[in-house]
């Protein structure tokens, strides 16, 4: 038996939430530009569950960009 959430192996990428197991679904692309160049991206991994909460820490602070399917987490922004 395994702590881990079904389908989620050691290579399987999982929600950046504290303590969160879950499987990744979405990815949060975010800079600080206070250090990074503005065409820099960071990426937070969400599940559905904590996909909000993380979008309004990052949000609040002026970092978010975009969210995206975790599938399309390394496509180009919309628009550029």
């Amino acid at each position: 038996m395994t702590d881990s959430a079904p389908g989620t192996g050691p290579d399987e990428p999982l929600c950046s939430a504290r303590g969160c197991r879950a499987a990744a679904v979405w990815a949060l692309r975010w800079n600080n530009p206070k250090i990074h160049t503005p065409d820099r991206r960071k990426i937070w991994l969400a599940c559905d569950e904590h996909r909000e909460s993380l979008s309004e820490f990052l949000s609040r602070r002026d970092f978010l960009k975009d969210v995206v399917p975790f599938a399309d987490r390394d496509a180009p922004p919309a628009g550029g």
